[in-house]
C-alpha cells in the first residue's frame, strides 16, 4: 500500500491529539496518585466520589487516555494502527463518561460533552487519514 504526503493541517490535528492526550493523561495521574494539583482542583465531595468509582470505570479512564496518547503518537508515525486504538478510546471515553452522566457525576456538562465529541473526532480522522493514504 503506497502513501499519501499528509497536508500541513493533519501534523497540525495529530500534534493537537497529542497535546490533548497528553492533558487526559496528567488528569489520570494527578487522580491516581491523589496529587495536591487534583486535590485543589476539587472539592471533597467529588474526591470522595472518584475515590469510590467502580474499578471498571477507572480502568476506563485508564484506557481512553493512554489509548488517546498512543493513537496520537501512531498518527505521528503515520500508522493505520492509529485507528483502531482511538477506536479503544472512544469506547472507553463512552463507558466513563456514560456512567459519569448516568449517575449525575460530572463536575462539567460541558467539559464531558467536549471529552466524548474530541474522542468521536479523532476516531474519525484516524479513519479519514487512513483513506486518504496519510497513514498506512
Amino acid at each position: 500500500m503506497t502513501t499519501t504526503k499528509p497536508p500541513i493541517w493533519f501534523w497540525i490535528v495529530s500534534v493537537l491529539a497529542l497535546v490533548w492526550n497528553g492533558m487526559g493523561v496528567k488528569a489520570y495521574l494527578d487522580q491516581a496518585y491523589n496529587t495536591e494539583t487534583y486535590r485543589a482542583m476539587y472539592s471533597e465531595e467529588q474526591i470522595e466520589i472518584a475515590a469510590n468509582l467502580p474499578s471498571y470505570i477507572t480502568a476506563a479512564f485508564a484506557i481512553a487516555v493512554f489509548g488517546g496518547i498512543l493513537g496520537s503518537i501512531l498518527l505521528l508515525l503515520r500508522k493505520k494502527l492509529a485507528t483502531v486504538v482511538f477506536y479503544l478510546s472512544l469506547l472507553a471515553v463512552v463507558v466513563q463518561m456514560g456512567y459519569l452522566l448516568i449517575n449525575d457525576y460530572a463536575s462539567s456538562i460541558g467539559m464531558t460533552v467536549m471529552i466524548i465529541a474530541f474522542a468521536l473526532f479523532l476516531a474519525w480522522f484516524a479513519k479519514f487519514s487512513a483513506s486518504k493514504g496519510y497513514i498506512s
